[in-house]
């Protein structure tokens, strides 16, 4: 009787890979589509990532049915594109938010924006379906082909003109932190490749021969070992954390079209100062608050700073995300993302400018072509800000040294650690560009692996949430949820020793990357 349940599966298993293989036309692009679509629902806040490990095992099914027709690459392509727009539009929506916080110069732009930036992105895919469909084979070398090709053209999208890994393949395990621990050895890339094969291992199912499911089943088994090993991990670290350091991150939940408008700065300055002085909680010792927080440029207003040496007296530590501008000698202004370190009495520390800058919000690429059609940057600022040299570690008195990161700063794995480990990141950031929306959710998460990947427990601070202490295991210690205003009072979690991911970066990606091309392209015995 088993028997006959199993033949059954692997008889429907069959007839639907049969099925999309068979699918041509404009029914392959809009299947490619919809799965692309369905594979989001894998990122946070969702975490049902069966989806996108689906969506890999149809996306080789699909080159399977490619590689027969006349046009091969180009159809392949064409698929590998249909996935990404659908898959990059589901993820990414919540980028058309930005646009809405100035409507009257910006909305306009929402519809192209829409089209143009998912359909930027799936070129990734689209290349990697096509390279994967040039070089084709049969059997389990053709899901090694396509684990490489993919894996690979996720690497390039994190890197090329400035990079944007956001949602890459290991993020759809959101539901498991036992799995993301994994990310401490072979990093963010690493396990998107692991990912990768798994997905793509399914098509095996639907193969005509004696044991279509050893290798899905082989994936598994991959998976329970690291989910095990995972959970380990976390049940045996202990959760210590720095004796004398209470941190304060302020969430004053300010509406990004508010934030800078004349009748709202004083309102606003003054909701920064009542929460960081709030009686409710631990006395703190160091305070944060987001990014571009003071409603001003706070190194020209004296009565500010004069609030400032106020708040930081008895020793206390200030650290505040703040656009300043620098005038030159020729009369040229320069404007920064930056970051100040307060100390006792309001005494300025150190100042950090974001060095990792976003195309299109913070500076415009290629600017005399875009402004001569109307399209100017999201923040507005005389000019395009300009990128600082980081990243840095500062010392901060009653605590260990820190490494700042500014909002989008936190994307890139093993780029975000300056010559000098410190003991702790801070990263602030405004989310309220995002509207409430999937955005803020993806990019907790991104922080989260990020402190698994270094081993540094993260205080990130955002102006509207989600604002969250994370240990180095990547577990959340305190937060505070999306649209409240209030503070997050905690310890802070002590930093573990460096991974292997700390300190051999993408190693265990690349190695992983060519044991897959050996076995592609090995003789048969």
């Amino acid at each position: 009787m088993a028997d006959g349940v199993v033949n059954r599966i692997s008889h429907a298993m069959q007839q639907f890979c049969d099925g999309v293989r068979a699918l041509s036309g404009w029914r392959r692009f809009v299947f490619a589509f919809v799965i692309g679509l369905l594979s989001a629902l894998s990122f946070a806040p969702f975490g049902l990532f069966p989806f996108l490990l689906i969506a890999f095992g149809v996306l080789v099914l699909l080159i399977d049915g490619a590689v027969t027709h006349k046009r091969p690459v180009l159809s392949a392509g064409f698929a590998g594109w249909a996935f990404g727009f659908g898959h990059f539009l589901a993820g990414l929506y919540w980028v058309g938010y930005a646009f809405t916080v100035d409507a009257s110069a910006h909305a306009w732009q929402i519809p192209f924006v829409a089209m143009l930036f998912p359909g930027g992105l799936a070129l990734f895919p689209a290349l990697a379906c096509a390279v994967a469909a040039r070089f084709w084979q049969t059997g389990w070398r053709r899901v090694l082909l396509f684990t490489v090709a993919y894996a690979l053209a996720e690497w390039l999208r994190g890197h090329i003109l400035t990079g944007f890994p956001w949602n890459l393949p290991a993020y759809g395990w959101a539901a498991s932190l036992s799995v993301l621990q994994s990310a401490s050895v072979i990093g963010a890339y690493g396990l998107s490749l692991l990912t990768i094969l798994f997905g793509a291992s399914l098509a095996l199912g639907g193969d005509r021969n004696a044991r279509p499911w050893v290798g899905p089943l082989a994936m598994a088994l991959v998976f329970a070992t690291l989910w095990g090993t995972g959970a380990l991990r976390l049940a045996t670290t202990p959760e210590g954390h720095v004796k004398g350091v209470q941190l304060r991150l302020v969430q004053p939940d300010v509406p990004q079209h508010e934030k800078f408008l004349p009748q709202y700065r004083a309102r606003n300055w003054q909701q920064l100062i009542s929460l960081s002085n709030e009686k409710n909680g631990p006395p703190p010792t160091h305070i944060i608050w987001p990014e571009s927080a003071p409603p001003f440029l706070l190194a020209r207003n004296g009565e500010a700073l004069d609030n400032v040496s106020l708040l930081t007296a008895n020793g206390r530590v200030l650290m505040t995300g703040a656009a300043r501008v620098v005038r030159e000698n020729d009369g040229t202004f320069h404007y920064f993302n930056a970051f100040y370190i307060f100390a006792h009495g309001g005494q300025l520390l150190a100042t950090y400018d974001k060095f990792h800058l976003v195309p299109f919000g913070e500076y415009l690429p290629l600017a005399s072509v875009f402004e001569a059609l109307g399209i100017s940057k999201l923040v507005d600022s005389p000019g395009s800000f300009t990128a600082g040299d980081g990243p840095h570690t500062y010392d901060v008195p009653g605590a260990p040294s820190v490494g700042p990161l500014i909002c989008y700063e936190i994307l890139f794995p093993g780029a975000i650690i300056g010559k000098h480990r410190p003991g702790w990141l801070v990263n602030v950031t405004d989310d309220s560009w995002f509207g409430p929306s999937t955005g803020p959710y993806q990019h907790l998460l991104t922080a989260r692996v990020r402190a698994i990947e270094e081993g540094l427990p993260i205080a990130r601070d955002a102006n509207t949430g989600i604002s969250a202490v994370i240990d180095g295991l990547g577990r959340v210690r305190a937060s505070l949820g999306l649209g409240k205003t209030g503070v997050v009072d905690a310890k802070l979690p002590i930093a573990l020793a460096p991974t292997f991911y700390a300190l051999f970066g993408d190693l265990g990606f690349w190695l992983m990357l060519g044991a897959c091309v050996s076995a592609v392209f090995i003789k048969r015995g």
